[in-house]
């Protein structure tokens, strides 16, 4: 196998072989992401990544899962994207899924009916990127999706049968827009109903556009127990179908995680004792936060 720079996947996708089929992310403008800012977007030659298949298939033989990294191989045409497909499955019987980072733009470039052609060939989760529901933000951290957009991009995934995994990010609004980030990402995902939801705390990450606002004093961080409550904020209005919740990232000050909405109201009430009581001992130091 043959990679290009540092490789990010999901935490569900820990036990995956990871297939680099492209480099870098299409979009890599968001203010606080510094996971791609050194490699610039391409995509890897069918030939090459074919050969990667080829090279794993001589170690591993019992593959179940793979990830097609980095940021956003969705961008890729759904025509190779499929001849990737044709090739896993072939070469690895037992494969179960293979899943794939998309960002809402790529989702709507492409035509439902490619949706539906990658679901049938094998494509399992699609994880996308929501971060917040509330328009202004989305703007500000330079996501180059409307609030429209992204639910339309969810629920066309959604629609062709994609397993789809959502994220958002705790604290993307700072103190002043906590309320609005809360509720609006809320009604957003009830708009999407996405079979996963994983909740990320915000960390600023130096040398990101987010770092220099902090610096310039343009952007205050809420503090840990803050978080808590915007968290409760979100959570409270959610309406969502069956959806498997998480929020036991490394960047979380609380982990927690259950099925929404049956753990809805056990979810609430484990961030009341902690933000009520104002018990920082039982929140993960900021030492052992990470990405």
């Amino acid at each position: 196998m043959r990679y290009e720079g540092a490789i990010y996947r999901p935490p569900s996708e820990a036990g995956s072989l990871i297939l680099q089929a492209t480099i870098g992310c299409s979009h890599n403008k968001c203010i606080f992401c510094i996971t791609f800012i050194d490699k610039k977007y391409r995509e890897r030659d069918l030939q090459d990544i074919f050969e990667d298949i080829e090279s794993a298939a001589g170690y591993y033989r019992n593959i179940r899962r793979v990830f097609l990294a980095d940021g956003n191989a969705m961008a890729m045409e759904a025509s190779k994207l499929l001849a990737i497909l044709n090739r896993l499955y072939k070469t690895f019987p037992q494969l179960e899924r293979v899943s794939i980072y998309a960002t809402p733009q790529d989702l709507l470039h492409k035509e439902p009916r490619e949706l539906e052609a990658l679901q049938k060939a094998g494509m399992g989760i699609v994880y996308m990127g929501v971060e917040t529901g509330n328009e202004e933000l989305l703007a500000w951290i330079r996501k180059g999706a409307t609030r429209a957009e992204v639910s339309k991009a969810g629920q066309r995934a959604r629609k062709a049968g994609l397993t789809l995994s959502v994220t958002v990010i705790n604290g993307l609004g700072g103190y002043e827009k906590m309320a609005a980030h809360a509720h609006d990402t809320a009604t957003l995902l009830n708009e999407i109903d996405p079979e996963y939801l994983g909740l990320l705390t915000l960390m600023v990450c130096q040398g990101t556009p987010l770092a220099r606002r902090v610096e310039r004093g343009q952007f205050e961080v809420p503090a840990p127990l803050e978080m808590l409550h915007e968290i409760r904020l979100m959570l409270e209005p959610l309406e969502l179908s069956n959806c498997i919740f998480r929020c036991n990232h490394a960047s979380n000050y609380l982990p927690l995680k259950g099925t929404l909405p049956q753990d809805k109201k056990a979810l609430l009430q484990a961030l009341d004792a902690v933000y009520q009581q104002r018990d920082t001992g039982s929140l993960r130091p900021e030492y052992l936060r990470g990405l």
